[in-house]
């Protein structure tokens, strides 16, 4: 991570000015880590009539069985109210429900009680979005995560990199590009300023700050540990592979329901029961984020039981193949995070930290901050008519 620090360290919500609040649902049945569940509880909410019907939904204030709702942007779910509803499952989407845990929602704007449809707008191949996920001093974890997926965590910030679809028009403070560059002789692009932020994104009082620098050589250092943090978050692409020798295998078959987890920190050995996964080191087991180890919140994602006679009780019923996977793949994932990032040496770290410092001050005193209050609203991205609620088009 760079060294630079500074009380003037401007903040991220300075830097990247359009933030949303993150879906909530309302409840907890139309996500899921297996998509076939969520299709079995589509069948049984329709299966179901009149109250029967309305009391599986889980009404709340803000959604009923009953509420006239518009399509979700670029969905394809019906809109009449789902009282009265038929057909089959809407097809499940990839979503971060929890700090590295993938899971699927049924992408429906009936079942969702605040689904954001402005995140929804700009979310496509192109998008990162940037959530919040310590704004503390002293959390665990790292502060800010980056995904390709649309995210459901709560209670941080969503900050999407573009505005609007493809990739087009960076969610940044207008004119942070062109000063950073002037200022390091170097060609920047908005993933290079993501990059760094993930790296030096740190809680303070204010809010979640960001040192930037001056300094060519320690940008170019954080920016590239940024980039490899951003690669192994987003996990798309190529996937990562510890070395040979530290790779984790099964080393005896998982049971069909596991129902306990447990670490054995001499052997580096993970327990599901009487399945064993190793090696899986010790960083990665202890991988904390949000409100605990992330091996233990994704395993009790997975096994914790629904209450009888709710949609969310309807789960697979043995251990899916693809969970093995997943698994593998996460200890990956966070034995790598856990690794030492590259640092550039000591000296320039002290000199960027005491003489070259792009602080708010500088950014104020170049016009970047503060930033136009149209930078922090949503853009206008209607490039197609949206289906509101009955079938009608969407008035915005």
């Amino acid at each position: 991570m760079p060294g630079v620090t500074h009380d003037d360290a401007p903040l991220l919500a300075d830097l990247m000015p359009w933030s949303v609040a993150a879906p909530r649902l309302g409840r907890a049945w139309p996500a899921a880590p297996d998509p076939g569940c969520l299709k079995a509880r589509w069948a049984a909410l329709l299966e179901a009539e009149g109250a029967e019907r309305e009391a599986l939904f889980e009404p709340t204030r803000s959604r009923t069985a009953r509420s006239a709702v518009a399509q979700l942007p670029g969905g394809t779910a019906a809109t009449e109210q789902l009282i009265r509803a038929f057909g089959p499952c809407p097809e499940p989407v990839r979503v971060l429900a929890a700090p590295f845990d993938e899971q699927w929602l049924i992408p429906d704007h009936r079942l969702i009680d605040a689904a954001r449809p402005e995140l929804w707008r700009v979310a496509d191949d192109r998008q990162v979005f940037a959530v919040e996920t310590a704004t503390a001093p002293g959390a665990a974890g790292p502060a800010l995560l980056a995904t390709s997926l649309p995210p459901l965590l709560r209670p941080g910030r969503v900050r999407p990199l573009y505005r609007r679809p493809g990739g087009r028009e960076p969610n940044l403070a207008p004119g942070l590009l062109e000063h950073l560059a002037d200022r390091l002789g170097l060609p920047l692009g908005p993933l290079d300023v993501l990059a760094w932020a993930l790296v030096a994104a740190r809680p303070g009082p204010r809010g979640l700050a960001v040192p930037l620098t001056g300094d060519a050589g320690v940008w170019a250092a954080g920016v590239e540990a940024g980039r490899r943090t951003l690669w192994l978050m987003r996990r798309d692409g190529e996937r990562p592979r510890l070395p040979g020798g530290r790779r984790p295998y099964v080393r005896a078959p998982l049971p069909a329901r596991p129902l306990s987890l447990r670490y054995d920190r001499d052997e580096e050995t993970l327990h599901l029961d009487e399945g064993r996964v190793a090696p899986v080191p010790p960083a990665a087991w202890d991988f904390e984020a949000g409100s605990g180890r992330v091996l233990e919140q994704w395993f009790a994602a997975r096994t914790a039981p629904g209450e009888p006679g709710t949609l969310a009780a309807l789960c697979p019923a043995v251990w899916p193949q693809p969970w093995t996977s997943q698994l593998l793949e996460l200890i990956t994932v966070l034995a790598l995070l856990a690794e030492p990032a590259p640092r550039p040496d000591a000296k320039a770290e002290a000199e960027a930290e005491m003489t070259d410092p792009v602080t708010a001050t500088a950014l104020r005193a170049a016009g970047v901050l503060p930033v136009p209050e149209a930078a922090r609203r949503p853009a206008s991205v209607l490039d197609h008519a949206e289906e509101g609620p009955g079938g009608q088009f969407a008035l915005i």
